[in-house]
């Protein structure tokens, strides 16, 4: 970590924007640790690092706290300009690993289990083209009104370049081949099996199992066209990049919320169960209706639902959830979901709720420990920060934080994608093997619209072999 030294305080200067593409920001950026992370019409975009938290996998270290008083000592009398009252909110933007003793090596060399960066510069709008540029910097106590002029003309001259850059523009992306490597289908297949075993015989009631495609390229793609084409996609999800070190990168995005928190009112989202989507507005309806008529699906997300309440009745008050779950309309998918809303006291910070509730059920099954033992005997790779929380926070303790789904991680020219189905009573192996093959479309179809030309040397929803197709025809 890089806890503020006595020495040095926290300076932070704002100017308008407008029209500032979040795009062409990041592509600037190559080379510096970056992010985005989006959801409808409102983004922010990050790029280089002020301050940085960052935790190794220590026995008995509460990295939700151990993140929270950091962030807030960081923060802590910041130097504000002559007349100025109210520092604007510091936010930091990263996320954690799914288990909690996570070693950061392979694929996750770059993240460890919890890692979150204060940038020097944030870009935030909407599509409306308003736009904030922000830049902010450590700098010494005794500094004086000088340090917000430097930091003024520093904004106003980043902003002119990418402004020019933004104007002229223009990307033809190169293809580039690739090949694309699913899970075992048998074996998957066989863990599925065991999983409902283990719940005939009471180990555990659900186990979210994951598997993994794994894609190398000939050449790189850029990960900002990558989560540029995943958020035009998946306007109702939550896109995001976070990119710790160039050339490693976390792509996605996650259908719902683990926790979202601002002055005191609570939100979040408990999404289980699925179909697909359909090619028709008839269909999409008859294929909606057919999952809320599910015993299988209603059963999977109410598990879900009722274990976030009774974590969050611990701390929250007036906690009111939808009465009955609606259908979540996704690009290629629907889901069930309900709404969960509460009011919490001043002292419960969003990082306090995350400690309660991630693991969700949705991301790892029930009884928590039961099922997270299980996983880690099942699963023949290492999560990494897959279904881990990642999001931003502030200092005072809002936030909002999203499982890490929908999802890929680069290093270089390769991606391993993940996507996982929960296995609950009734579940059928050849049926959940095909909503994990949905749940890759949105990362492989963003690769492909970024460039990539993938072929899958095995079809993943089928049984035999195949040739090996274009990306297109998955």
């Amino acid at each position: 970590m890089s806890p503020q030294s006595e020495t040095q305080r926290l300076a932070t200067v704002t100017i308008p924007a407008p029209d500032l593409r979040a795009d062409v920001f990041l592509r600037h950026a190559n080379g510096e640790e970056r992010g985005f992370w989006a959801k409808g019409d409102r983004w922010v975009a990050h790029r280089g690092v002020a301050a940085e938290l960052r935790g190794p996998s220590e026995p008995g270290v509460d990295r939700f706290e151990e993140v929270a008083s950091t962030a807030r000592r960081l923060a802590l009398e910041p130097l504000l300009p002559e007349g100025t009252a109210r520092a604007p909110r510091v936010r930091y933007y990263g996320g954690f690993s799914f288990r909690p003793d996570h070693v950061a090596e392979g694929v996750w060399a770059d993240f460890p289990a919890w890692l979150f960066h204060m940038p020097v510069f944030e870009l935030e709008g909407e599509s409306s083209g308003d736009a904030w540029l922000r830049i902010r910097a450590l700098v010494p106590a005794d500094s004086g009104a000088e340090v917000f002029v430097r930091l003024r003309h520093r904004a106003e001259a980043l902003r002119a370049e990418l402004t020019a850059l933004g104007e002229a523009a223009t990307r033809s992306r190169a293809r580039v081949a690739g090949r694309a490597t699913p899970t075992d289908r048998p074996s998957w297949e066989q863990a599925v099996r065991e999983s409902l075993a283990a719940i005939t015989d009471g180990t555990i009631s659900k186990a979210v199992l994951a598997r993994t495609l794994e894609v190398e390229l000939d050449t790189p793609v850029d990960p900002v066209d990558v989560v540029s084409h995943l958020r035009e996609a998946n306007r109702d999800s939550h896109a995001f990049l976070f990119e710790p070190a160039p050339g490693t990168a976390l792509v996605g995005a996650a259908p719902e919320t683990v926790a979202t928190l601002r002055d005191g009112v609570f939100h979040a989202t408990a999404v289980a169960g699925s179909i697909r989507r359909g090619d028709t507005p008839r269909e999409q309806a008859e294929l909606a209706a057919k999952l809320l008529a599910s015993e299988k699906d209603r059963v999977e997300q109410s598990i879900a639902l009722d274990d976030m309440v009774a974590r969050l009745g611990t701390v929250a008050l007036q906690i009111r959830t939808d009465p009955q779950p609606h259908v979540l309309t996704l690009a290629r998918i629907q889901h069930l979901e309900t709404e969960i809303r509460a009011s919490v006291p001043s002292d419960v910070g969003i990082l306090d709720l995350l400690r309660l509730l991630h693991p969700t059920p949705a991301v790892c099954g029930l009884p928590r420990d039961s099922a997270m033992a299980f996983l880690a005997d099942e699963e023949p790779f290492d999560r990494g920060w897959y279904s881990g929380p990642v999001g931003l926070f502030d200092a005072e303790g809002n936030g909002i934080f999203v499982p890490a789904l929908r999802m890929g991680v680069s290093t270089g020219s390769g991606w391993r994608l993940f996507a996982g189905a929960g296995i609950v009573e009734g579940s059928v192996p050849a049926l959940e093997w095909e909503e994990t093959a949905i749940k890759f479309e949105p990362m492989l179809e963003a690769l492909g619209a970024s460039g990539a030309e993938l072929a899958v040397t095995e079809a993943q929803a089928s049984t035999g072999h195949q040739e090996a197709r274009p990306l297109g025809d998955i």
